[in-house]
């Protein structure tokens, strides 16, 4: 079982930091694994995808998900918010069972951003989304671009916060 999932919403520096975050806990001793949401085959969610039926990739990322009892999520800013692939997955997510927050409740959850706009923005709408759905955010965050780049000291913390929380029960595994 893995440890701690670390989720990249981009492809680019995002993934990048997500592979410094899996790196840092490795070597804290936990398995960790990184999921490239880029790399899925998801459909934008809108009504319409949805009652055409649920997309074929998403049991498979929602055992994963719900396998892992931490995550980190990397993901850059886009115009002021949630990237896209992230907010479309969560939203997938949320309409697959009769609880909507089921799989995010005391999950605990590390964000962590590498942006070219700043990354504050990201991180204070992707905290709202995740403690509506019932997450245990961690309270510090990383937020890291090109002229303030993400130390590995940061991110050392960040990963020894999140083992110290304790997991969510495995209700939807």
């Amino acid at each position: 079982m893995t440890d701690l999932l670390v989720i990249a919403a981009s492809n680019g520096e995002n993934l990048a930091l997500a592979g410094r975050f899996a790196a840092a806990a490795r070597h804290q001793g936990e398995d960790a694994d990184v999921l490239d949401l880029t790399s899925l085959d998801l459909p934008l969610f809108t009504p319409r995808a949805q009652a055409a039926g649920m997309p074929a990739g998403l049991p498979a990322l929602e055992r994963q998900l719900a396998a892992a009892p931490r995550w980190v999520i990397c993901a850059p800013e886009y115009n002021g918010s949630i990237p896209p692939v992230l907010t479309s997955a969560i939203a997938w997510l949320s309409v697959m069972g009769d609880d909507f927050r089921s799989l995010f409740n005391n999950r605990p959850v590390v964000i962590a951003t590498h942006s070219g706009g700043g990354g504050h923005t990201l991180a204070t709408a992707l905290r709202l989304q995740l403690a509506h759905l019932g997450a245990q955010v961690v309270g510090r965050q990383l937020v890291s671009n090109g002229a303030n780049p993400a130390k590995d000291s940061s991110i050392d913390d960040l990963v020894q916060r999140l083992i110290s929380l304790p997991a969510p029960s495995a209700k939807r595994l």
